[in-house]
C-alpha cells in the first residue's frame, strides 16, 4: 500500500500527454483542469481495481484477471467500455508480437551479414526475449 496519498495518483506527465493526444489541435487546457483529470483518472483505477480484486477474492483467488477487470467495468457500469477497450488489448498483443518477430528477423540478418562480410564460420546467439523477459530461442550455428 502507498504511505502517502500522493504516491496514489497517476504521474502529470502521464497523464498530460493523454489529454493533449485527446484534444484537437491548437485547445489548451487549464491547470486546475488538468488536475482535476488526473484526480479523477486516479480514482478510477483505484475503484476498477478494487472491484476487480473483490471479482477475484469472490471467486477465491488473490491474483486478479483480465476477466475480473472486464467483471469490474461491467459491476461499475461502464459497459461501453469493453469493446473498445478489448480492442485496444489486441492491438497492443499485435504491436508487440510484430515487434519481437521485427527484432528477431533484425538479428538473424546481421548473423547474415557478418558471415557473409567476413567468409568465416560464426555462432550467434539469436535469443529473443518473451513478454517475460526470459530467454527464448536458440543458438544460431553458421558453421555448416
Amino acid at each position: 500500500m502507498a504511505e502517502r496519498p500522493e504516491d496514489l495518483n497517476l504521474p502529470n506527465a502521464v497523464v498530460t500527454r493523454i489529454i493533449k493526444e485527446a484534444l484537437p489541435p491548437g485547445v489548451n487546457i487549464g491547470k486546475d483542469a488538468r488536475l482535476a483529470i488526473s484526480k479523477a483518472a486516479s480514482v478510477f483505477v483505484l475503484y476498477t481495481t478494487s472491484c476487480a480484486n473483490n471479482n477475484a477474492l469472490k471467486s477465491k483467488r488473490k491474483t486478479i484477471s483480465l476477466n475480473d477487470v472486464y467483471g469490474a467495468l461491467q459491476d461499475m457500469e461502464f459497459d461501453s467500455f469493453l469493446e473498445p477497450l478489448q480492442a485496444q488489448l489486441a492491438a497492443h498483443k499485435l504491436a508487440q508480437a510484430s515487434k519481437k518477430s521485427r527484432k528477431t528477423a533484425s538479428r538473424l540478418q546481421r548473423v547474415t551479414e557478418r558471415v557473409a562480410l567476413h567468409d568465416e564460420p560464426a555462432q550467434e546467439d539469436i535469443r529473443g526475449e518473451d513478454e517475460t523477459g526470459g530467454v527464448t530461442g536458440e543458438a544460431l550455428d553458421t558453421t555448416g
